[in-house]
């Protein structure tokens, strides 16, 4: 593709077999609540309470930073690893932080009562502009993994004044087929260990439907399967024994098995690069998509990289980082995210040890590509590194 230029980080050890895997079995790790800085929030939203954990408050015209977690884990599951990582202590000390459970994934959480309907996919979109207004935000930077990441880019196609950014890992702009339930269910029949008997099985479930999925295997087994591809189930033991483990522990597992079906049957993402079709819609902010290069997700994180306007999108491919990069290469990752900011104008004197000198010129620009929206540039603290990121730029980290 012409434009792509390719970026090349120094080597950062991934959390592999035999490295600090073991710290993870207990739970403090990934749970770690000792900042007393984090106020918890139970918020209203047409679709019910969310549950939600800030700290900072705004900072003028400056953006928060909203996270969403992928289904299966919480925030504190999905982001703490990420969010407690030194260098990321640089860019948060400039943003109020906002994190968002899906409802009834919180730690802690209630079991729903029986007959509970879950939101769709589309009303948990909707209910992130409660959370906008409540805390005063005039838009965000999201980050969202995996279903996280569907619900954000949903919430920026119908609020798209609301959204100033977005990090996608591990997206899915696909619905989810039959096909691709099936195979699920057959890798963690697999990991689980059913052994011979389990392919006559998996048809018979297939013909009853995914909310069936417990049937199968255990419901923490069957997330290990979307959160990771089976390379790295059988490779990095400890880091997937001990997301077992959390999963198993930490989520109330009625609560997941709502969020799981409704994530099933999410519907294909309405968009398409401009200029493809007519009239076609896409997502108007700055994106930067973000894959391991051993991830189940990898597939979809391209095609959904080739129905955006390449003139907002980086695509980051990160080496050695399997299924869940924020935990994996937090490095790497914060680093990548400090450069995106600086692409949309913030924290242009902030540290880019390893970004600064593979940075090109063309990944800045005077102007905003669209003027009639608010654009991140228009509020930055110095006039150095204005613009947007106007091609997409694939990275070997």
């Amino acid at each position: 593709m012409a434009g792509l230029q390719e970026l090349r980080f120094p080597e950062e050890k991934p959390l592999l077999r035999g490295q600090d895997a073991t710290e993870l079995e207990n739970s403090d790790t990934f749970l770690l609540a000792v900042d007393t800085d984090w106020k918890e929030h139970d918020i209203e939203t047409p679709y019910g309470l969310l549950h939600v954990v800030i700290r900072g408050s705004p900072k003028g015209n400056r953006p928060a930073i909203l996270t969403y977690h992928d289904v299966g884990l919480n925030h504190k599951l999905c982001f703490n690893t990420f969010f407690n990582f030194e260098d990321m202590q640089e860019i948060t000390k400039h943003f109020v932080v906002c994190h968002v459970d899906a409802p009834g994934q919180q730690v802690g959480a209630s079991q729903f009562p029986q007959g509970y309907q879950f939101p769709s996919m589309e009303q948990l979109a909707a209910m992130l502009p409660s959370v906008v207004q409540h805390f005063g935000f005039k838009y965000v930077i999201g980050i969202g993994v995996g279903a996280g990441a569907y619900v954000l880019a949903k919430f920026a196609l119908i609020f798209p004044d609301l959204v100033e950014g977005l990090v996608l890992i591990n997206i899915d702009p696909n619905g989810k087929g039959w096909i691709d339930w099936a195979a699920t269910k057959v890798s963690a029949v697999r990991l689980e260990g059913v052994g011979r008997g389990g392919a006559s099985r998996c048809s018979h479930w297939l013909r009853l439907g995914p909310q069936l999925s417990s049937l199968t295997s255990t419901l923490p087994d069957t997330v290990l399967s979307h959160l990771f591809r089976q390379e790295e189930l059988v490779s990095n033991t400890e880091l997937v024994q001990s997301y077992r483990q959390q999963i198993g522990n930490v989520v109330n597992q009625a609560n997941l098995q709502l969020f799981w079906n409704m994530y099933n049957s999410r519907r294909d993402l309405d968009i398409n690069r401009p200029g493809t079709v007519p009239n076609a819609k896409t997502l108007r902010c700055p994106v930067m998509l973000v894959v391991g290069d051993n991830a189940p997700a990898e597939e979809g994180v391209v095609e959904c990289n080739s129905k955006l306007d390449p003139t907002t999108t980086t695509f980051l491919k990160m080496a050695d980082s399997g299924g869940l990069p924020q935990v994996t290469q937090p490095g790497k990752l914060t680093e990548a995210f400090k450069y995106f900011l600086q692409g949309m104008g913030y924290m242009p004197s902030a540290s880019m040890t390893r970004l600064a000198r593979s940075r090109t010129s063309s990944l800045t620009s005077a102007s905003s590509v669209d003027g009639s929206r608010p654009q991140a540039c228009t509020h930055s603290d110095s006039s150095e590194g204005l613009g947007q990121v106007n091609h997409t730029m694939e990275v070997s980290c």
